[in-house]
């Protein structure tokens, strides 16, 4: 079938459509709304699809389009929901159980006759999380749904009206609903607001006299303090006191001043130290400890555990990028697993991202974007690699979500690729201007041969995770819920640390390293990628510059070609 995607960007959940449907070997085509009324006329005509579906749309249809043609909407709500913020309520209110509904497009907004709908439990994470996981699969699987009954003929879709499906609607979740009162609110209180303003739109507030959004909240149970006092630093995040305990708090981002370029969210500490009366500010600097005792509640975005002979190595970087701290801090958390004394270590392991590779927020927000950008490269080069020399173990790369760019060829220098179903990789650089970093002239051909290498960097479509199972570039497909993937990891991976010849396996993979290091050193494949990114990022009329500034501030570079990526809405 001939689809037409309409999103207003091209984020993870239409990412994850459109690789979907390809697989399922439907015809997709994507027009971003955010181009306009005239440019999704255009692609209508040009693509002359049988089915419009838009996975993630801020701005409605234009009448003559979904007049003359089946649209399909998804909407982030079960059925008779309806309204622009509809899982910032669903978190708000406390909710267990959610949906995404499939219904038709019409005048009224989200009044469409119903094509399909899949409920979901909702756990205690934040939005963006929810929304690359659960709402992510279940969008899925309602968008699967609504084309097998559209290309059947035979289904007739559930008008609203129909006294089973109860109508509410809900307003635009503005920011004074999102107000904390620090006084009076709770711990538990103060992290549902936070999480449910996650990542778009942040929660406004003030600090130091200056009004910031704040993006993430996780709990802390042992510093206390005067309710809204900071208390301490750890690993780029501040801990900020509530009545009854403290939340950490990943990112901030400062409020627009009229005339200043659209701010962005970078790691909180380091919004605290450009404010100005940060100098008057002395905060602790706590260690991140990378193993904590049973029942500790605090935050800390790199942890190891070990289990018999199996070291768990799991990392939660906001958005999935690495700064150079990050990575350094990884690799050293790396290396300290390399001195535990077991046969297999697993590499993330968590729901939501696994890696995007650099951090260009904070490469934007940098004195000097190139100087930072190029340590940033030396920084990851150095972590992937210590995997890709690592010959005493086996690796094992454990996706729970998605990956993209320097990320995708993380995961790579490992010996296993493991990957939830849910999960959409990226594996290029494309888009952002770049030739790419992390040995991917290694290890991407020799997963996938260099003709298919070739094609998954120029090309620069997500991939999904039964697509890169088929590709070469994943070993196993781990088919459960997103809060199910860690324990399914485990499973695994203690089962193969009990294979009988595991010792072999280790040999074998020295032995391999001990070749391909005689035929070409991994020294030269660094050398030779980083004398492109080096080009690139010291020339100052290089794409990129341009490129990385719009996809930081969220704005349509001049130019943008249909699928260029985007941050999540949720």
């Amino acid at each position: 079938m001939d689809i037409l995607l309409v999103a207003s960007a091209f984020n993870s959940l239409a990412q994850r459509v459109y690789a979907e449907l390809s697989d399922q070997e439907h015809r997709v085509d994507v027009v971003l709304a955010s181009h306009g009324a005239d440019a999704m006329r255009a692609a209508v005509r040009q693509a002359r699809p049988e089915l419009i579906i838009a996975p993630m749309l801020k701005t409605a249809l234009p009448d003559d389009v979904w007049q003359h043609h089946t649209c399909l909407i998804v909407h982030p709500g079960p059925p008779g929901d309806r309204g622009p913020s509809s899982l910032d309520w669903a978190l708000a209110e406390g909710a267990t159980r959610w949906g995404v509904t499939v219904l038709q497009a019409e005048a009224a907004m989200d009044a469409g006759a119903v094509w399909a709908a899949v409920p979901f439990d909702v756990p205690p994470v934040g939005k963006s999380d929810l929304y690359r996981g659960e709402v992510s699969d279940a969008a899925v699987a309602a968008v699967l749904l609504a084309v097998r009954r559209y290309a059947g003929g035979a289904f007739k879709p559930q008008p609203q009206s129909d006294p089973s499906i109860r109508v509410v609607w809900r307003d635009y979740f503005r920011q004074e609903r999102r107000r904390i009162d620090w006084d009076g609110d709770t711990t538990d209180t103060v992290l549902r607001t936070l999480r449910a303003a996650d990542s778009q739109p942040g929660l406004l507030d003030e600090l130091l006299g200056r009004e910031v959004f704040l993006h993430g909240g996780h709990p802390e149970d042992e510093l206390r303090g005067r309710p809204g006092e900071l208390l301490a630093t750890r690993a780029g995040a501040v801990c900020r006191a509530t009545r009854d305990g403290a939340v950490w708090i990943p990112e901030l981002r400062p409020r627009r001043a009229s005339g200043d370029p659209a701010p962005f969210r970078r790691p909180a500490a380091s919004v605290l130290a450009s404010l100005r009366a940060a100098p008057r500010l002395a905060l602790p600097e706590l260690p991140a400890p990378l193993e904590l005792p049973p029942g500790r509640r605090t935050w800390t975005d790199i942890r190891y555990r070990q289990r018999g002979d199996v070291g768990f190595l799991t990392f939660s970087f906001p958005g999935g990028a690495m700064s150079t701290g990050q990575c350094r801090r990884l690799l050293a958390a790396y290396r300290y697993a390399l001195a535990r004394p077991t046969s297999v270590l697993v590499l993330g392991g968590s729901r939501d991202f696994f890696s995007n590779g650099i951090h260009l927020n904070v490469i934007e927000a940098a004195p000097d974007p190139a100087a930072e950008a190029w340590a940033n490269l030396h920084a990851i080069d150095d972590l992937v690699e210590a995997v890709l020399r690592t010959t005493d173990r086996l690796v094992v790369a454990a996706l729970g979500g998605n990956a993209a760019a320097g990320g995708v060829m993380l995961a790579l220098a490992a010996d296993e690729v493991w990957c939830r179903t849910g999960a959409v990789l990226n594996p290029h650089y494309r888009r952002m201007g770049l030739f790419g970093s992390e040995y991917w002239t290694y290890t991407l051909p020799r997963r996938v041969g260099a003709g298919t290498a070739e094609r998954l960097t120029t090309e620069a479509l997500p991939v999904s995770a039964t697509s890169a199972a088929a590709l070469g570039l994943v070993d196993r497909l781990l088919p459960v819920a997103a809060q199910e993937f860690a324990a399914e990891v485990e499973r695994r991976a203690t089962g193969l640390a009990a294979v009988a010849d595991l010792d072999r396996r280790i040999a074998a993979k020295r032995a391999r390293r001990a070749r391909d290091e005689s035929a070409r050193p991994l020294a030269q494949y660094r050398e030779a990628e980083l004398a492109r990114m080096g080009a690139i990022l010291f020339d100052p009329h290089a794409p990129h510059h341009a490129l990385r500034s719009a996809f930081v501030r969220k704005a349509p570079p001049a130019g943008a070609r249909p699928l260029a990526p985007a941050p999540d809405p949720g």
